[in-house]
């Protein structure tokens, strides 16, 4: 099976790449610059965005297959619906979508109300479907090394609610899995960990897997906010600040039916942050 992935260099498509891979697919990845992409050995780098027509006609005309991942961005709904118009009388007999776990639950925040209406375009699109919907990485951690290891403090405002957070390889599984088994067209599943984590409890995790004292850095978000212009856009730190007011208020919990359905699919249980975190202190302490 041919199968094209979309930002497949980043944190979740580099590993929806290994999984495919894995499965003895031949993968494509789609990138502005083939010569900054650092790829696995025999994965195809096809240059080209998908803001872009010419893109647009020529990538989708010998795949069978299409991971679609959007990045968070003020485009996000306009190239995924002109990748699957562009999609539509194609090649592609399978479209995998990453959206977001709940993303009915907050459609006023910009990246979950794109999803909305990016899924109804999926559903829609006449092509066999399968639908990801993932918590908030453990990976999105990683970003917080130096913040961790230098002040000892968690800073990522998650509240005390809590989310059922997912490691991004269990994503790249239950993509290629998607491709790869018979199934999973027509399907919707909830990418999600095995417990739920507040801002405490993660930063209690980050305490025992670097066996020292990490603080919880608080749910205040006017200061988050303050700290988040400094590295991004303010339209941005302005969509992600009210997300973690979302999370705050409401949490982003997984039912036990979805972390039973999500074991079936990926054929063990999704794997638990504390092993992560002890993976990442490792490699940091090497």
């Amino acid at each position: 099976m041919r199968v094209l992935v979309t930002g497949g260099t980043g944190t979740v498509g580099s590993e929806v790449v290994k999984a495919l891979l894995a499965r003895g697919a031949e993968v494509r990845v789609l990138t502005r610059d083939p010569a900054k992409a650092r790829l696995p050995e025999g994965v195809t780098a096809v240059e080209g965005n998908l803001l872009d027509i010419p893109t647009l006609r020529r990538v989708f005309t010998d795949v069978d297959g299409v991971f679609l991942l959007n990045a968070v961005s003020p485009t996000e709904s306009q190239e995924a619906l002109l990748a699957i118009s562009a999609m539509r009388g194609s090649a592609v007999r399978h479209l995998v979508y990453l959206s977001v776990h709940q993303v009915d639950g907050a459609p006023w925040l910009p990246h979950f109300g794109a999803k909305v209406g990016i899924e109804a375009a999926v559903k829609a699109s006449g092509i066999a479907y399968t639908i990801l919907r993932p918590d908030n990485f453990f990976q999105n951690d990683v970003w917080y090394k130096d913040v961790l290891l230098q002040y000892g403090i968690y800073p990522q405002p998650l509240g005390d609610v809590g989310t059922s957070r997912v490691d991004v390889r269990d994503i790249g599984e239950a993509a290629a899995i998607a491709f790869t088994q018979s199934g999973h067209a027509g399907q919707t599943y909830d990418l999600v960990g095995p417990e739920v984590a507040t801002g405490a409890s993660t930063a209690a995790a980050w305490s025992e897997a670097l066996g020292r004292p990490i603080a919880y850095g608080g749910n205040d978000l006017d200061q988050w906010e303050q700290q988040a212009l400094t590295m991004l856009p303010d339209w941005m730190a302005f969509d992600f600040r009210h997300m973690y007011a979302h999370f705050q208020e409401k949490g982003l919990r997984a039912s036990p039916d979805a972390v039973a359905r999500l074991t079936t699919l990926l054929g063990h249980p999704p794997r638990a942050f504390g092993a992560f975190a002890a993976e990442c202190a490792a490699a940091w302490k090497a």
